[in-house]
């Protein structure tokens, strides 16, 4: 049985990454941690609506929304003197934003490993974008119930 196609958005980040040396792709990990953008204020001003991902060495939340017709939007905050974190949640956000609940929920659970950066950072990161993805899924399923 073949595994799930990913989603056309990371399949292009990871194609994005993979065809470029493995000495360049930290600076595109650098870029996409400033492109995250800002979480919206309601989120902000009620931090108890956000996740905090514990696998993170670094304070890092997520949020998804799902809205009725089955769109999922995430959102995410890292701090930026952790621009590593930053951008594997800026991988993330900008990944699945947009993508339906199933798509999602497809998203391999190995992903944060195909992008080539597993010998770039250390495997303690890697961990935490897995549980970035992981909790995202969660979410998903949750708030697909709700």
């Amino acid at each position: 049985m073949n595994a799930p196609a990913l989603p056309a958005s990371l399949a292009d980040i990871q194609a994005d990454f993979l065809d470029l040396p493995e000495a360049d792709r930290l600076q595109l990990l650098l870029e996409f941690s400033r492109e995250l953008p800002d979480i919206p204020e309601e989120y902000a001003e009620h931090p108890e609506l956000q996740e905090r991902v514990v696998e993170c060495q670094s304070p890092v939340y997520i949020v998804i929304e799902v809205d009725d017709a089955d769109v999922v939007t995430m959102h995410a905050t890292a701090p930026p003197e952790a621009p590593t974190t930053r951008g594997f949640a800026g991988i993330l956000t900008q990944g699945i934003s947009g993508l339906r609940v199933d798509e999602v929920l497809a998203i391999p659970d190995d992903f944060p490993q195909t992008i080539g950066l597993t010998r770039a950072v250390s495997p303690l990161r890697i961990g935490g974008m897995t549980g970035m993805l992981m909790r995202a899924k969660r979410q998903v399923r949750d708030k697909r119930r709700a």
